[in-house]
């Protein structure tokens, strides 16, 4: 079986997969890792993986490129491994990934270089918006693939009435883009469309399967979290935090990167849908008034 035959069948494989040199440089791209990440092979051949593409952090924003990259030991010491963290999407968000890494050896069995094989570890979909429906309409009406504001307050309503029903807790997290009026005036509005498209898929790709997400207009964002306590409301928060915070994307040379204020609240047995609203709502001003880039879940 030919070289040429082999790449054709590692192409055509549904996971992303590419292979890096000693040097940890990529000689080979696969068709799904175009798919998944937006890149090309061309944009990524003779580069480093860490040189501003993939990027890869953990659960806890570290960046594994530079502290712990896994390429590392498959190349020097021949380990296999296996992990889940977040890539960069050359759109500027994260999205969750199964990673698994295996040294490249030669016909005489040297180690020649490693393979990363990565999928999607999530079934959400993405919330970027397609360029043909781009046109001057207000921000607000080119992010209609995102549940809008009626869509959650529908959702939001009939959790509330669950909620009471069979007594499962629920909460909702505000997440607000600091600063977001002053990096639209630095740029332009398109830029700011893209920011606020760029942070709707991070928050989108980190929540639960069951959580709902829906732009709430202007950079604010609303997620409505059935079964979850304080303690895993927090947890969520900062994770969302995290991932907008480690999102970028790239225009005319310059890299442009947001963070967010995050509130939250549980719903209270039989509180109005209205009152969670407002607690959630006020941390997230707490956060602002305290320096951005936080979480807050009222006690």
């Amino acid at each position: 079986m030919g070289t040429d035959y082999s790449k054709n069948i590692l192409a055509a494989i549904t996971d992303g997969i590419y292979a890096v040199n000693k040097e940890r440089k990529i000689f080979f791209w696969n068709n799904s890792a175009e798919k998944l990440t937006g890149y090309t092979s061309a944009e990524v051949l003779g580069a480093r993986c860490a040189d501003n593409l993939l990027c890869h952090v953990d659960a806890k924003g570290t960046e594994l490129c530079s502290n712990g990259c896994p390429l590392e030991p498959a190349i020097e010491d021949g380990i296999y491994s296996e992990l889940s963290g977040f890539f960069h999407h050359k759109s500027g968000y994260r999205a969750p990934v199964t990673i698994k890494v295996s040294p490249l050896r030669n016909d005489y069995g040297k180690i020649i270089g490693a393979v990363e094989n990565f999928s999607l570890a999530t079934t959400r979909s993405t919330l970027l918006i397609k360029p043909e429906k781009l046109d001057n309409s207000p921000l607000e009406n080119k992010l209609a693939e995102l549940n809008n504001e009626h869509f959650n307050k529908t959702s939001l309503l009939s959790i509330a009435r669950r909620s009471s029903q069979y007594g499962f807790p629920y909460g909702i997290l505000f997440a607000d883009v600091d600063n977001f009026s002053y990096v639209s005036k630095i740029w332009n509005q398109s830029v700011g469309y893209d920011i606020i498209k760029m942070i709707g898929n991070s928050l989108n790709f980190g929540i639960r399967t069951f959580d709902t997400i829906s732009h709430w207009g202007g950079e604010r964002f609303l997620i409505v979290c059935p079964y979850c306590n304080h303690d895993e409301l927090a947890y969520l928060g900062e994770k969302l935090r995290m991932l907008v915070e480690n999102s970028w994307f790239e225009y005319e040379g310059n890299f442009i990167k947001v963070t967010a204020s995050i509130g939250g609240a549980v719903a209270n047995h039989e509180e109005e849908v209205f009152s969670v609203l407002q607690r959630a709502k006020k941390q997230m001003d707490l956060c602002k008034k305290n320096g951005k880039n936080l979480v807050r879940i009222d006690s």
